[in-house]
């Protein structure tokens, strides 16, 4: 527990550094003289990297193990929120952000590994949860904190500060951490298959990871429900409550902060519903979709554009539970592949909810720009991501299922032919 809480503590910051400028999308608009769109590229281009990482740090788990991975990651998502900090234009504030995201890209994975290496496989969806919760704290400090610190010191100082909190997490991280228990064999794999070469090696992870069903489904579980609160909190909810809304800053922060809440409690849940009943995954996840989609529809589709506070208080309370959906997409994935793909399948399943993200982050921006400001018709594009997502899980979830199924039956021959087998009788 304590090996596998260094690495949480560490994704924990990251989080933290990822959604920081979610709380400063105002000020990052005045500090750098950008329109709404050239804002959403900020996160735009964290989220290209973050996503287009994934394949590659699932495969650099698999081979390098966890550590090496974590390590490379917490200096270099530190080294962005420095950079961020300090930067004297907005085009090195965008590659600030582009070297944050690709450390951030190398957390996740790297604390999912490790849940898998040292935890009993029953308790592998509760420890994503929980690993998943812990992160969501990470955006509490966000709202809770750097927020203030923001309003109260300044840019520079605001940011640079919390790039310590990277420092912190490194010490335990190069000194205590383990891939896994000793005798595991959970170290860095083999450099490649003999015969293939490391090319050879890569592809074939790739393609037996998404040939399996399972894997594919768990990008799409992924990709549909875990945008609507991402974009929420980490660009556009600020500027949507305060702008669009007419609430004063405070209260907005306090609806992010109630998202975050929502996230935590609802985590545990989903961790605890789906360890003991595996055939509520699909339900969970598409009817966490359909309550949202149904409470983003309510909230547009109020006369004046402004909502009333108890609906507002309804959507951020459902969107909270995006975050829990979406770890949803792993439980997918990890039953669909052998030990040493979990890395990689991690990393296809992964790339879902960030590229949904992407994609509505820019469609927002340009939107906005396009419309004059017109929340409503830019915020839209929600719907659309939606509808692509849960036609995909709808054509693949039968056949990942009777996947799933197929490989459990092979196991159980498999054991019960392992079994000794009773002394013939004379």
């Amino acid at each position: 527990m304590a090996v596998w809480s260094i690495g949480v503590a560490v994704y924990f910051t990251a989080v933290i550094f990822r959604t920081s400028l979610g709380v400063a999308g105002l000020e990052a608009a005045d500090r750098f003289h950008v329109s709404a769109s050239a804002l959403s590229t900020f996160s735009l281009l964290q989220l290209l990297v973050y996503a287009g990482m994934q394949v590659p740090v699932g495969l650099m788990v698999d081979r390098l193990g966890t550590k090496r991975v974590l390590t490379l990651g917490a200096v270099l998502f530190t080294a962005g929120q420095l950079g961020f900090a300090l930067a004297p234009s907005y085009e090195t504030a965008l590659a600030a952000r582009a070297l944050l995201g690709c450390g951030d890209a190398m957390a996740f994975i790297s604390v999912l590994r490790l849940g898998t290496r040292w935890f009993p496989v029953r308790r592998a969806p509760l420890m994503a949860q929980l690993a998943g919760l812990v992160g969501m704290a990470g955006n509490l400090v966000s709202t809770l904190v750097l927020a203030p610190v923001l309003h109260g010191l300044g840019w520079a100082a605001a940011f640079a500060g919390s790039a310590a909190a990277g420092l912190v997490v490194l010490v335990p991280l190069v000194l205590f951490l383990r891939d896994g228990p000793e005798g595991t064999g959970a170290g860095p794999a083999a450099a490649a298959v003999p015969g293939t070469g490391r090319a050879g090696f890569v592809r074939s992870r790739i393609r037996d990871s998404w040939r399996e069903p399972g894997t594919r489904l768990g990008l799409w579980v992924h990709f549909t429900t875990q945008f609507p609160a991402m974009v929420f909190l980490l660009l556009w909810g600020m500027p949507f409550l305060v702008e669009a809304q007419g609430l004063p800053r405070t209260t907005a922060a306090g609806l992010l902060t109630l998202i975050v809440a929502s996230n935590m409690l609802f985590g545990l849940v989903y961790g605890q519903v789906i360890g003991r009943r595996q055939s509520a995954r699909a339900p969970l996840a598409l009817g966490t979709v359909a309550v949202t989609a149904a409470l983003w529809a309510a909230v547009l589709a109020v006369p004046g554009g402004r909502a009333p506070m108890w609906l507002l208080v309804a959507l951020c309370t459902v969107l909270g539970t995006c975050g829990p959906a979406s770890m949803i997409g792993f439980d997918f994935a990890r039953p669909a592949n052998p030990a040493e793909r979990q890395g990689t399948a991690s990393g296809l399943t992964n790339m879902g909810g960030f590229l949904a993200s992407m994609t509505t982050l820019l469609a927002i921006g340009v939107l906005l720009d396009a419309t004059g400001g017109d929340y409503r018709a830019a915020f839209s594009s929600v719907f659309a991501v939606q509808l692509l997502g849960i036609s995909q899980i709808l054509r693949l979830r039968g056949r990942a299922l009777a996947r799933e199924r197929e490989r459990a039956s092979e196991g159980e021959r498999g054991h019960t032919a392992a079994a000794p087998q009773p002394a013939a009788t004379a």
